[in-house]
């Protein structure tokens, strides 16, 4: 049996169980699509069929689209990666925060994990506002000491260094240097063109929802660690650049872990450097141990405890999942609307992937 065949069995097995409502799931191996497989429906309420065309709302899984973003600009110079982020954003240097890098920001050791007081979803769409208040920002460690997930804040800093040194909004970088390179345009969105919404698979909370760990709780606020389906829902919030979260095709985000891979966005040279172990500790905010590239954790979700940590990914709130892995040359991809308090789905069908390919090097 292929492998395209083993991932679609699977995919008919969950959405056939109730697992899942629709899901995407594609797979690159050494620069060649293998996988690109979809179960289920796109909208509950219709009926209407998962494509591979289909866009689904990620969160967090769009993180690694903004690294790379920030990865280009050390390619072409713009910045590098230990630059303080206050040489090109002068506002950014205030409350200890003057010698904070592209590096700490890459390694969420910066200190400003949570949005400011006083701002909440419906001012993510306020880019000024929101940039302005993590100017003034004061960290709750000094940058570099510690790391903690900076769920929405991640985004922004990268986004605004971005539009620092280039002039372009992180909508118009996505697509200039990542999505048309690739010939992925419409296939990859921070900010979702209201033409596009008919593509658009409408996203469902599974319940129940699990308890918020007590010992953790007040560092984020609940709709910075909580996914729900009403926010990947909003037409507002779907049009606005947030680039900590972002809506894509399965097919669209591996295609770009696989450029990543095969030299053709970054040179092998910057590829060994963003993957290097870059920090470690525990997260500040979850406090699970953290091991960190520049932009991404290492590792892959759900691995054996033996297993080598070669891949470099992000998962998203509700069970999303996208990473490269140098050591196969594989990418891999998942995308779907149930919003599930789990990464059951992801981790199955990446332990699928990984026993495909593994053989192979």
């Amino acid at each position: 049996m292929t492998l395209r065949q083993r991932v679609q069995d699977v995919l008919d097995e969950l959405v056939a169980g109730g697992a899942e409502t629709g899901v995407q799931v594609a797979v690159h191996h050494r620069g060649r699509r293998v996988v690109d497989a979809v179960a289920g429906v796109a909208d509950g309420t219709t009926g209407r069929p998962v494509t591979p065309e289909t866009l689904f709302f990620s969160f967090s899984t769009a993180k690694g689209v903004t690294a790379l973003l920030a990865h280009l600009l050390v390619r072409d110079g713009l910045i590098g990666y230990d630059t303080p982020v206050a040489e090109v954003w002068p506002e950014f240097g205030t409350h200890g925060k003057e010698t904070a890098t592209l590096r700490q920001v890459l390694t969420h050791t910066v200190g400003v994990p949570a949005m400011p007081g006083g701002i909440g979803p419906a001012d993510l769409a306020d880019w000024p506002r929101i940039c302005a208040a993590l100017a003034g920002a004061e960290p709750r460690w000094r940058p570099g000491t510690r790391t903690g997930y900076h769920s929405f804040t991640f985004g922004f800093l990268v986004g605004e260094i971005a539009r620092r040194v280039t002039g372009q909004p992180v909508r118009r970088l996505l697509h200039d240097w990542i999505a048309s390179p690739l010939g992925i345009a419409g296939e990859l969105y921070f900010g979702v063109p209201p033409a596009e919404f008919a593509r658009l698979a409408r996203l469902e909370d599974a319940e129940p929802q699990p308890a918020e760990p007590a010992e953790h709780d007040g560092l984020l606020a609940p709709w910075e660690r909580q996914p729900r389906a009403s926010m990947g829902n909003d037409p507002g919030f779907l049009q606005a650049d947030v680039p900590s979260v972002g809506t894509f095709t399965a097919r669209g985000i591996a295609t770009v872990y696989a450029a990543v891979l095969d030299g053709r966005l970054i040179a092998a040279e910057q590829l060994e450097e963003l993957t290097a172990v870059a920090f470690e500790g525990t997260d500040q905010v979850f406090g699970n141990p953290a091991r960190l590239a520049l932009g991404y954790p290492l590792g892959r979700l759900g691995a054996p405890a033996d297993e080598a940590p070669t891949t470099f990914g992000w998962p998203g709130g509700g069970g999303s999942y996208a990473y490269a892995d140098p050591a196969t040359e594989t990418s891999f991809a998942v995308t779907k609307n149930r919003l599930t308090p789990d990464f059951a789905t992801a981790q199955r069908l990446s332990a699928v992937v990984t026993a495909e390919f593994g053989l192979l090097t």
